[in-house]
């Protein structure tokens, strides 16, 4: 790699005197063409341990050439240089991004540092990976376990000091301590109120009953000694003895009002005033009645007066009306006569005109005039039987066009149909070739086209039907981070004469590209008692697809160490279904 960077050293150490080949390494670490850039990024363990990379305490002393030479701490994901000196990626990265005109120099030798010549050293990864180390909660702690698997532990040490998850606290706890805190100590835990039950934080409980809580009995506000629950205060009030009201004979001219209690008394002892009461407002009531009697009795003899004279005025009316009508008529009829009178008088006239300007002149002229007019009707006569042409030709048209379309739709078909039928694999086993890989995962991620299907292939030519499906931005838990690949079975010519539910073990795999046969595979063998499984219902498309949805890492896809799965923006997806036992 290193003689595809330069044609020689010496053009190589000049570069590096120059700002130009500053730019050059910077942008060489950027592009993933060094060896170092190759290698990614650090492991998830040796990131997490760099927030402690240099109070780590190791069980045997650390060996000089495990302490990285720039940040003085262990090596995490080791980096060497042609000098021999070993680096951390991040800091071996950081000196590269900030190194003077002059180029990055080896902080122990002074030697320059070629970007083509750093590689990943995993012989020392993997030694330092294996040093014994002491729990960073020591003495507390007296774990003693391997490097890469401390952050591991450090995930379940009861003795990692952990921030409490209620909200609004701050307080800091050892994880053996952490969960009695926030079930019992916390005082920002919710707990639930004891009238209502419902959760509040522990510190509004207090407010929450003394304020608000509907089931909270309180004191009727009118004064009696009843305790009722606060959400049915206003239910109280309308049977309260306390609330002030009227007697319900008020209406009838009682004028005693006063607390309910009273009231219930006044109206219990005053039943013989109240029936008084009663009776001079039924005497009134009555008196009122025939008064409004009387008044409607001579309304309606009124009413009837206006009747029989109303009817009188109609007939008159309607007399006047047929009358007129009929001079209406007699007018427009003489209209309609002067009228005529009057244009026969006014063609009379032009006649006269006519014969006194020259009859002669007239009659050669009115022969020109129907002659020209007999040439325009014979000119509008072949103009209707033009147009009746064109709308005939206009229809034919529009009936071929409708047919060439039917033609234009019936072949995108059969084409479809020709390159499924080329495509279709009869013997269980399906490659799968996904073009434009980038941006079909791109349009995925957007929710454009959520997933991708493979052309059908078969167990054999009388055999089960089934498709592959692809989701390149993942599915279900694998959504955003992995590769999800799924079989479906579908309906088929010969589903009556297999058996079911489909038992056959199917393979899945991603091909590697680079001739290493470094494939990632994958098998299953179905479950009889799941209904994907069972002969798909011939209205349906097909069953439930089963697969996996973190069938491989989309980092490790685009990336791979010892493989290639996606060049030239393209991926190739394999299927193979056990066929032994299928044959009918």
């Amino acid at each position: 790699m290193a003689s595809s960077e330069t044609t020689g050293g010496k053009s190589q150490e000049s570069s590096l005197h120059s700002d130009d080949a500053r730019r050059s390494l910077g942008s060489r670490l950027e592009s993933g063409e060094s060896p170092m850039r190759s290698a990614g990024s650090m492991a998830s363990w040796e990131s997490e341990l760099a927030s402690v990379q240099h109070s780590l305490k190791f069980v045997m002393k650390l060996k000089e050439e495990f302490i990285c030479p720039i940040c003085k701490g262990v090596v995490l994901n080791p980096q060497q240089n042609s000098c021999g000196h070993i680096y951390c990626f991040h800091c071996l990265q950081g000196l590269l991004e900030s190194s003077s005109l002059s180029g990055p120099v080896c902080p122990v030798e002074k030697a320059a540092i070629t970007p083509s010549e750093v590689f990943q050293d995993n012989c020392c990864k993997r030694e330092i990976s294996s040093l014994e180390v002491y729990c960073t909660n020591s003495p507390l702690c007296t774990s003693v376990l391997a490097l890469n698997q401390l952050q591991e532990h450090l995930k379940s040490c009861q003795y990692e000091q952990l921030l409490c998850s209620n909200p609004g606290c701050t307080e800091l706890l050892q994880r053996r301590l952490l969960q009695e805190h926030l079930n019992a100590t916390c005082p920002h835990r919710r707990e639930s109120c004891p009238h209502c039950l419902q959760p509040f934080q522990l510190s509004v409980i207090q407010e929450h009953v003394q304020s608000s809580c509907p089931e909270v009995k309180v004191g009727c506000p009118d004064g009696c000694s009843t305790l009722v629950p606060r959400n049915r205060l206003t239910e109280h009030g309308e049977s309260c003895p306390e609330v002030h009201t009227d007697c319900s004979f008020k209406m009838f001219g009682c004028s005693v009002k006063g607390k309910r209690r009273k009231v219930k008394l006044h109206e219990e002892a005053a039943v013989c005033h109240h029936v008084l009461l009663v009776l001079k407002s039924s005497a009134h009531l009555e008196q009122q009645v025939v008064f409004v009697q009387k008044e409607a009795l001579l309304r309606q003899q009124e009413v009837q007066t206006d009747t029989l004279l109303l009817s009188d005025l109609q007939e008159q009316l309607g007399s006047v009306l047929q009358q007129s009508r009929s001079q209406e008529h007699v007018v427009a009829t003489a209209q309609r006569t002067l009228s005529r009178q009057e244009d026969a008088l006014s063609s009379v006239q032009l006649d006269l005109q006519q014969v006194s300007c020259g009859l002669g002149s007239g009659l050669d002229e009115l022969r020109r005039f129907k002659k020209s007019l007999d040439g325009v009707m014979q000119e509008l006569l072949a103009a209707e039987t033009l147009r009746e042409h064109i709308a005939t030709l206009e229809e034919n048209r529009k009936r071929h066009s409708g047919l060439l379309e039917l033609h234009v739709a019936q072949l995108g078909l059969n084409k479809q149909h020709l390159q499924e039928l080329e495509l279709t694999s009869y013997d269980g086993r399906l490659i799968w070739k996904i073009k434009d890989f980038q941006k079909r995962r791109e349009a995925e991620a957007t929710g454009q086209h959520p997933c991708l299907s493979s052309v059908p292939f078969h167990t054999g030519r009388c055999g089960y039907k089934m498709a592959m499906k692809a989701y390149l931005n993942g599915d279900g838990e694998g959504r955003g981070t992995h590769l999800s690949l799924y079989v479906v079975l579908m309906p088929g010519d010969f589903d009556a004469l297999l058996p079911w539910p489909f038992k056959q073990t199917v393979s899945l795999s991603v091909l590697d590209q680079s001739g290493a046969r470094n494939h990632q595979s994958f098998n299953f063998r179905p479950d009889p008692t799941n209904t994907c499984f069972h002969q798909p219902a011939a209205e349906s498309a097909s069953n439930v697809a089963v697969g996996f949805p973190c069938f491989i890492s989309l980092d490790a896809l685009e990336a791979p160490g010892n493989a290639v799965y996606v060049k030239d923006d393209t991926l190739f997806v394999k299927v193979k279904v056990d066929t032994t036992g299928l044959e009918l």
